[in-house]
């Protein structure tokens, strides 16, 4: 790839000549296919400029691959990336039916995550639980961490076919229903959740969402929602594993976790579970399966701080690894996607 490189670098840094070369490299990841990285080759270059040059191709290996990492293009400050992203995906979407704390940074950028730094966080796509998801993420390590901190990624593609058959088809045939309990003890409030405090339009968003809700006599909050555990790229058309049983499952927690909340907490009244459509438990050896299949699928990568990772939702799962140091990592979302788009 050849241009005039003068037209992406920024500053008062000295231009590169034409035909010198491409501005950037792209190196095709050596293991499982992502991420695929995109590093500068010359300082100064604009990324914002060079990527909304080169929109199509990036979507085209976006697609591919999964994800994208850039590096090298120097420490941009949160607003110059949500500026990157929003030139690419002007629909920048709010978190909705939230299931982790977060804080808001600026604009639609927000932390990714405020969970303890000693737990990880297992592979999962970002709101498949939902009616309606974002079909991009793109994440910037502004703090890099001491150790630690990485954001797995795992090809729901592969995923998909690493499952057994014979588990795969049981759970498309039989579906999932996700169990949600909101309160102020355990798990987020529902005010903070569905960032409402009205009941009446929380219920209409429920009913829009497909979600069953149950107020209970303490104010708390318990929905209920069936959902498919597949879905098909609405551009690739590849079929993925695209749901929320996995990590939802009061089994896939940290073993102290899990066993601190079932000690205080009915299995009914925990903050997420998953179960079958028909409200059947999910049996241990098959959930066991699933959490192998995403473990053969993740890869991952040490955060660089100004590192930004584009994700297509939809391809590819992420998570976090325990960390220590000050790591901070912020995300934005974007174009939104309706599970009606998305049957296979």
């Amino acid at each position: 790839m050849t241009m005039d490189a003068r037209r992406f670098v920024s500053g008062r840094r000295r231009p590169v000549p034409s035909g010198a070369g491409a501005l950037v490299e792209m190196v095709p990841p050596a293991d499982r296919g992502l991420p695929l990285m995109v590093t500068a080759t010359v300082a100064g270059v604009d990324l914002r400029g060079w990527a909304a040059d080169h929109r199509t191709d990036l979507e085209q290996r976006l697609h591919r691959h999964g994800a994208v990492l850039f590096r090298g293009f120097g420490p941009p400050s949160v607003p110059d990336f949500e500026a990157f992203f929003a030139s690419l995906y002007p629909d920048l979407v709010a978190e909705h039916e939230r299931s982790s704390p977060r804080s808001h940074v600026a604009g639609n950028v927000f932390t990714s995550t405020d969970h303890p730094a000693d737990q990880r966080i297992f592979v999962h796509n970002e709101m498949s639980y939902s009616s309606t998801w974002p079909a991009r993420l793109a994440f910037h390590c502004v703090v890099a961490p001491e150790t630690g901190g990485q954001t797995p990624l795992a090809d729901v593609r592969e995923v998909y076919r690493l499952i057994d058959p014979a588990i795969r088809d049981r759970l498309v045939r039989r579906g999932v229903c996700y169990v949600r309990n909101y309160g102020d003890r355990f798990g987020l409030p529902w005010q903070t959740s569905f960032q409402t405090d009205d009941r009446a339009r929380l219920e209409e968003y429920a009913r829009q969402a497909g979600l069953t809700v149950v107020w209970r006599p303490d104010g708390g909050l318990r929905t209920r929602r069936i959902g498919p555990v597949t879905a098909r790229h609405p551009v690739t058309g590849d079929v993925v594993w695209f749901n929320h049983a996995t990590f939802f499952h009061v089994s896939t927690l940290e073993p102290t976790i899990r066993d601190g909340l079932l000690a205080e907490l009915p299995e009914e009244d925990l903050p997420a579970n998953s179960y079958y459509a028909d409200g059947a438990p999910i049996e241990p050896e098959v959930l066991d399966h699933l959490r192998a299949a995403y473990e053969r699928a993740t890869v991952s990568f040490p955060w660089r701080a100004g590192d930004i990772l584009l994700v297509d939702n939809m391809l590819a799962a992420h998570g976090r690894a325990p960390f220590t140091g000050a790591r901070k990592v912020v995300v934005a979302m974007a174009q939104p996607v309706a599970e009606a788009e998305t049957r296979v």
